[in-house]
């Protein structure tokens, strides 16, 4: 079924892809949520809306850079709803890409100003709406808060079914791990239903302890508000954030040659900011550890225009 977020109970597929290093690689096709490209944001972004639909909000506001799946989506989430979606970017970020021409396209209003001016720009945006009497409502960059947790519970929750239905036990679930609510929601799900897999985020920009103590953070702060105690040990344990392969930053060192051999070899895009860095960050955590006889997930969390903006650039 599909609803006005645009995703409904759709469900996502999992599909086994090969035989690589000893170990039977799945992957969980994120990127085919029915919604603008689809992906981890569109995820999020659907409970976002669903909350929107019904608060009497006539305006979105949001933050994210000119690459920003997040603030695609938003964008047209909000564009088909016939509300207005407001921006704010940091400068150091505002090349164009094929995101920020489709927010363009969807008719948000970008507001690009230097980064360490984000915060306060956003406080006063907010006021300067209410004070015109709009009612607008703020979705955090990235998705990130409880809402976007609550996202990859429900997704977790979806890998048990498969499991259970398939006869299959992972081993390891591997994703890309930015602002964290990604692999905060899957830990959380694992943490509430027994889970045994190991959840490795692998980082693709933030180092330690930075990184992993984001993740902890919203971990604690989604089980808090559920009520739900869970040991401390156990969250510390279930919090594995692996930034060896961040190389130099946020876009920066997108491995060519993974991205290229899982396009030509099984037809998978992945993308030079998020899933490549996860994927080939992947198999070199397996081969490093020398782990074999595995079931491992690969969670493919999306962001198909920025590989044709990898295509353009490698045209150059």
């Amino acid at each position: 079924m599909i609803t006005t977020n645009g995703i409904g109970d759709f469900v996502t597929p999992i599909q086994y892809l090969d035989y690589i290093s000893g170990n039977r690689i799945y992957v969980k096709r994120e990127d085919l949520l029915p919604f603008s490209f689809g992906g981890n944001k569109a995820r999020k972004a659907a409970l976002f809306f669903d909350k929107i639909d019904g608060s009497g909000s006539d305006c979105v506001v949001t933050y994210g850079g000119n690459s920003s799946n997040h603030c695609r989506v938003v964008a047209n989430m909000a564009a088909t709803r016939g509300l207005k979606c407001l921006i704010v970017s940091p400068r150091e970020a505002c090349a164009p890409t094929y995101n920020s021409r489709m927010t363009e396209l969807f008719g948000a209003e970008r507001i690009t100003v230097p980064i360490g001016d984000v915060h306060d720009t956003i406080e006063t945006l907010i006021q300067r709406l209410r004070a015109e009497e709009r009612r607008p409502f703020f979705i955090p960059g990235g998705g990130h808060g409880n809402t976007g947790t609550q996202a990859y519970v429900d997704c977790y929750g979806e890998i048990r079914r498969f499991e259970a239905s398939d006869r299959v036990s992972f081993d390891y679930i591997f994703h890309a791990s930015g602002t964290g609510t990604t692999q905060a929601g899957l830990v959380c799900g694992k943490l509430l239903h027994g889970g045994s897999e190991t959840i490795v985020g692998i980082s693709i920009a933030r180092k330690n302890p930075r990184g992993r103590q984001a993740v902890a953070d919203s971990v604690r702060e989604y089980l808090s508000a559920q009520s739900r105690v869970v040991p401390e040990t156990g969250i510390e344990e279930a919090v594995v954030f692996d930034d060896a392969y961040v190389g130099n930053g946020y876009g920066a060192d997108g491995p060519s040659d993974v991205i290229d051999e899982a396009l030509l070899r099984y037809g998978l895009p992945l993308d030079p900011v998020y899933t490549g860095k996860a994927f080939r960050g992947m198999l070199a955590y397996l081969k490093e550890r020398q782990l074999s006889g595995r079931n491992i997930l690969f969670i493919h969390t999306g962001g198909a225009p920025l590989f044709f903006d990898y295509l353009n650039n490698k045209g150059n």
